[in-house]
Order: C-alpha cells, then sequence, then structure tokens
C-alpha cells in the first residue's frame, strides 16, 4: 500500500518540476513572449509592402512614421480586412477588423489585436524578406498564426483588397428591390444599361 502512495506522489512531483523550472528560469512570461523579441529593424527594411500567406492573402501595408495601416483580402475571397498600429523597429502591434463579404448583423465584422515581427532571413541568402506573428480576437493579441513574404517589385494599394462597394464608396442597401419605379436613380440606371 505504501509503495503505492509513494509511486503517486513521486508521478505528481515529476509532472510539476518542468512546471516550476519553466517560471523559475522565465521569471513567468512565455519564451516566445512579444516582448522578449528582438526589436531592430533590419538594415534598409521598411514595412512597406506586400506580403503574401496562403491563408490570408494579401496583406498590404504603408507606413507614415512609427503608424502603420494594411489592408487584406482572404485568398478564398470571403472576407476583407484593414489593420492600424505602431510599429517599434522590427516589431508592429496592431488592432484589426475583418469584414465578411456577404453578411450583415453582429457576425459580420471581428475585431481583434495582433503583432508582426519583420524578419530578414539572412545576408547570406536570396530568401525575401518575411513577417511573423499571430493575432487574436477582442482584447488579446495570440492565438492564431499569421506569416507571409515579402513580395519583391510590387506597391501596396489598400483599396485593391476591397469588394467593388466599398471601392466606390456606395453604401451596401437594399438593392434597389424596394425603391419606386418610377425614381430618378432608377431611370437613371436603366438609360445607362442601354
Amino acid at each position: 500500500m505504501q509503495t503505492r502512495k509513494f509511486k503517486v506522489i513521486a508521478g505528481v512531483i515529476a509532472l510539476m518540476l518542468p512546471c516550476a523550472a519553466l517560471v523559475a528560469c522565465g521569471h513567468g512570461k512565455p519564451a516566445n513572449s512579444v516582448d522578449s523579441m528582438s526589436k531592430e529593424m533590419p538594415e534598409g527594411a521598411t514595412w512597406r509592402g506586400v506580403y503574401y500567406s496562403q491563408v490570408y492573402g494579401n496583406l498590404n501595408l504603408v507606413e507614415e512614421g512609427d503608424e502603420v495601416k494594411g489592408a487584406w483580402r482572404t485568398t478564398a475571397g470571403e472576407a476583407w480586412g484593414e489593420l492600424h498600429g505602431k510599429a517599434d523597429g522590427a516589431l508592429l502591434k496592431y488592432q484589426w477588423t475583418e469584414h465578411r463579404i456577404g453578411m450583415v448583423g453582429p457576425s459580420a465584422d471581428k475585431r481583434g489585436k495582433g503583432y508582426f515581427v519583420y524578419i530578414r532571413p539572412g545576408s547570406d541568402t536570396k530568401d525575401p524578406d518575411q513577417i511573423k506573428g499571430q493575432w487574436g480576437l477582442g482584447d488579446n493579441e495570440s492565438g492564431n498564426k499569421w506569416e507571409a513574404v515579402k513580395q519583391t517589385n510590387v506597391e501596396p494599394d489598400l483599396k485593391s483588397v476591397m469588394p467593388d462597394e466599398v471601392e466606390r464608396g456606395a453604401a451596401v442597401t437594399s438593392g434597389g428591390w424596394d425603391e419606386g419605379s418610377g425614381s430618378e436613380e432608377g431611370d437613371k440606371d436603366s438609360s445607362d444599361s442601354e
């Protein structure tokens, strides 16, 4: 009986030791904490550009000083989003909003926070620069990976990812089905199509 108790206690202690070591060595922060990442921007690098991800499509980033704005459209084309944040060297912390195309109501938009780290693979390689980071929902800035490769010779265009209705500045309306058939706008639209 005592041998069995000893094995249970030894097992519990064996499980607790790695946790205690992690807390003692890491001062309570995870090893991949954003705060511990290098903030030095590679020489000659800039956040401005277009970054491609197989999941999130092309992320267009522009910058003014330390302020960075971005826009993307998912590769599946079902959503587009906007982000804005501040760069501190090679670290960009941002807030984002993603809009589901064709949806209305509370579930049409998602919001959250995230971060990117600007990475240059190495001076001896011809591999393009990259951004690696995470995004989260609400006040969380992590939980989902977002990695992308900077495209060469491609200029960013924030409006290029928006659906036609948004790009033209038109409000999404009922589509005209409930408007009077004799309205001036209705007559104008029909004359344009002839």
